[in-house]
Order: structure tokens, then sequence, then C-alpha cells
């Protein structure tokens, strides 16, 4: 039987934002936010931007990582289209 897990909700993305650009540890956040800390390494790593030509534009953005997976949900589940 596969576990069943719920995606990082938006509010939890601009927590882990304003959190990322306060310096707060991502163990910290985990155990505020009530998730497992690789959750919070994972998503800062798979939605981490970065372009050399605009090297001040860096960092973890929440609405970004946010469209991101349901981009990425529309894609591996065409019915999910309609409710994005």
């Amino acid at each position: 039987m596969r576990r069943k897990y719920a995606q990082l909700r938006v509010d939890e993305r601009c927590r882990i934002e304003r959190w990322r650009a306060a310096k707060v540890s991502p163990t910290e956040m985990a155990r505020v936010l009530g998730r497992h800390r690789s959750t919070i390494f994972r998503e800062l790593k798979r939605n981490h931007f970065q372009n050399h030509d605009f090297p001040k534009v860096a960092g973890y953005f929440a609405m970004a990582a946010h469209r991101q997976t349901a981009k990425s949900q529309s894609a591996s589940s065409p019915s999910l289209v309609n409710t994005i």
C-alpha cells in the first residue's frame, strides 16, 4: 500500500520563503510546520531559482514553486487541468 502524503500548501511555501530570507534553518522550518526536515530540504532544492544573467534574482520563490508544482501535477494528471 502506498503512503499518503499532502503536498505543501501555498501558505506553507510563503512561510518557507520568508523564513529562508530570515536565515531560519530548514530543520526549524520543518519543526514549526510539522513536516519532515527532508521535505523542506527537497522543496528548497527543487525550487531554487538561479539565472546567471540576473545574479541578484536568485533564491526560493513561493508562488513560482507552487505554479511549478501545479504544472507538474497537471501534466501527470490531465483531469487536474480544469481545477488549477
